[in-house]
């Protein structure tokens, strides 16, 4: 699988601890960032990952800062992406099975490396289930556009 990585200052040492996994398993990486603990802006990185999920570059993302917040805000504006941070790999599952997320953020500051590889392997591992959660996506990708009708 082709996946972005990418952090910011705080997330600097965990994108560096998961890159290498993932490429031992086989993944192609795209490393949009940063190179080092100096201060950067998080929307930069997040914003790099986040549209090349969007232009199809990419299948997947993985994006890192302090709280994992941010990147998400951030990623999250970008059309046709769905991020979600994830705490755990129960979490990472269902937003891959039921949300169809493509970017995964994580916790620089709240996360090693052992704690962050069942996430992202459970975010890797896991399908979209389609079926009924196909039309919540697509409301999803409808609010993008401002063109979902609210239900009553």
């Amino acid at each position: 699988m082709r996946i972005a990585i990418g952090s910011d200052h705080a997330g600097y040492e965990l994108k560096e601890a998961v890159g290498p996994s993932l490429e031992a398993a086989g993944h192609e990486l795209i490393d949009v960032g940063t190179d080092s603990t100096d201060a950067v802006d998080y929307p930069d990185p997040a914003a790099r990952a986040a549209r090349l999920v969007a232009g199809g570059e990419a299948e997947r993302a993985v994006i890192v800062c302090g709280s994992g917040v941010g990147v998400a805000i951030a990623a999250n504006k970008v059309g046709g992406v769905r991020a979600v941070n994830a705490h755990d790999p129960e979490e990472a599952e269902m937003s891959r099975r039921h949300n169809d997320a493509n970017v995964l953020t994580l916790a620089g500051r709240r996360l090693d490396a052992a704690a962050a590889a069942p996430i992202v392997d459970a975010f890797l591992g896991t399908d979209f289930e389609g079926g009924r959660h196909a039309r919540r996506v697509a409301k999803i990708a409808a609010l993008e556009d401002d063109a979902m009708p609210l239900a009553s």
